[in-house]
């Protein structure tokens, strides 16, 4: 075929499936979105609060899918030891891998780490003003206070990875001319950057629909049974 008539699709291949791109991208609204919220004051925790439970269940979404979803989706795809790692950063691997590089899957696992250790603890902190998380009644004040002290550390790690991860895409745009955001966009990369045996075919969207709704429902569940208890101020 020549390229000058090739349709877009002929000359790229398919490497993230549309459950790992939607993900990503509503992560980025949600944490956004979180942290304007936070900002704009406690009139605005209600939406706070709701943006912790989309990220909360993304962020587990993204953990299962791991297992289960498709070929690059996958930790056991690219999640790769220390040892690699080192290899990676001092030229060992020369190669382009398709997916998640060693480097790029170590900032993966940090990511969802970090969003996961905010969202949960949320789910217990108070402002020691008039609002709460759900598992607030669930623990005593001094061990709420102490998980608000954590949540509010971690968010400058967060922020920092998130910082990180924004000049990682950045260097790898200018410097290498590798678009990662246009691939996580589209989920389609160059064909010569992809053997034709590493391209992914479908989506699995309705698995990941009915993993979504799933632990969707748990947490609501979870928030439901959970006790009231006002915040004790003194």
């Amino acid at each position: 075929m020549n390229d000058r008539n090739a349709a877009p699709h002929d000359l790229s291949r398919r490497v993230w499936d549309l459950p790992v791109r939607l993900t990503h991208w509503l992560l980025v609204i949600c944490v956004a979105g979180s942290w304007l919220t936070h900002q704009a004051g406690v009139q605005w925790f209600g939406w706070h609060r709701r943006l912790g439970y989309a990220t909360l269940v993304l962020v587990l979404f993204r953990i299962v899918w791991g297992f289960v979803g498709t070929r690059h989706a996958r930790f056991a795809n690219f999640v790769r030891g220390p040892r690699a790692i080192m290899a990676y950063l001092g030229g060992g691997v020369r190669q382009e891998t398709v997916g998640h590089n060693p480097l790029g899957a170590l900032s993966v696992v940090a990511m969802l780490g970090l969003l996961l250790l905010q969202a949960a603890t949320g789910l217990f902190a108070n402002d020691e003003i008039a609002n709460a998380g759900p598992f607030y009644g669930w623990v005593s004040q001094p061990t709420s206070n102490r998980i608000t002290a954590l949540h509010h550390s971690n968010s400058d790690w967060l922020l920092a990875m998130i910082a990180l991860h924004v000049a990682a895409v950045a260097w790898y745009a200018w410097v290498r001319r590798t678009p990662l955001v246009r691939a996580m966009l589209t989920g389609r990369k160059a064909a010569d950057r992809v053997p034709e045996g590493e391209a992914v075919g479908g989506s699995r969207t309705v698995l990941a629909l009915a993993i979504a709704v799933a632990l969707a429902a748990i947490l609501a569940l979870a928030i439901r049974a959970a006790p009231e208890a006002p915040i004790a101020l003194f």
